[in-house]
């Protein structure tokens, strides 16, 4: 503000004045000076490499060192893609059903099958199969050590709860020999 635009009932002595920036010395002021001449030359340098390379006909090429233009394994691919796409979770559960007899051990696997698993943060459930109502019976009452295990295998939280489906019976037909009231196979497949 200058003094031509304040009105002249105002006082300016009151007017606290604002404290003073030191001046950057000789030796700051060459340290910018520097840094902005290497950055300028080295945006030059790139532009002139590219200018370059594309009068020879070959457009961008990589050269001794590693840039995002190389190759990568498909490994590491794959790697990338999932951290990008936040897929950690989805990809572990998927690796436990594939290792489902490693974990819960080869009886246990013979009868009971993972179906799918419900990755929604409030639910995280996998649900399971059994082929007979004894094993899912014996499911039941194992869940909470299978639980703890596959949170030590995938990290914790990644399971919370283990629902168990006992097995699907044969499809229930209506016909004319049909006792009122039954529930047909039903009684026997839960």
């Amino acid at each position: 503000m200058s003094e031509e635009k304040l009105p002249q009932a105002v006082d300016t002595s009151a007017v606290p004045s604002t404290p003073s920036v030191p001046e950057a010395s000789g030796v700051d002021l060459a340290r910018v000076a520097l840094r902005a001449a290497k950055e300028q030359a080295k945006a030059k340098g790139a532009a002139a490499q590219q200018k370059k390379q594309a009068r020879r006909g070959g457009g961008l090429r990589s050269g001794a060192r590693a840039d995002g233009r190389d190759p990568m394994a498909l490994g590491a691919a794959i790697n990338r893609l999932i951290t990008e796409r936040g897929w950690e979770t989805p990809a572990a559960v998927g690796g436990v059903m594939g290792r489902w007899p490693q974990i819960v051990g080869e009886d246990l696997a013979k009868h009971c099958v993972p179906l799918k698993f419900d990755d929604e943060p409030d639910a995280r459930v996998l649900t399971v199969q059994c082929d007979s109502t004894a094993w899912a019976t014996q499911l039941r009452l194992l869940a909470p050590k299978l639980v703890a295990r596959l949170n030590e295998d995938l990290g914790h939280g990644t399971v919370r709860v283990i629902k168990v489906v006992g097995p699907g019976g044969p499809r229930r037909g209506y016909g004319p020999l049909r006792a009122p009231g039954s529930v047909g196979p039903g009684d026997t497949y839960g």
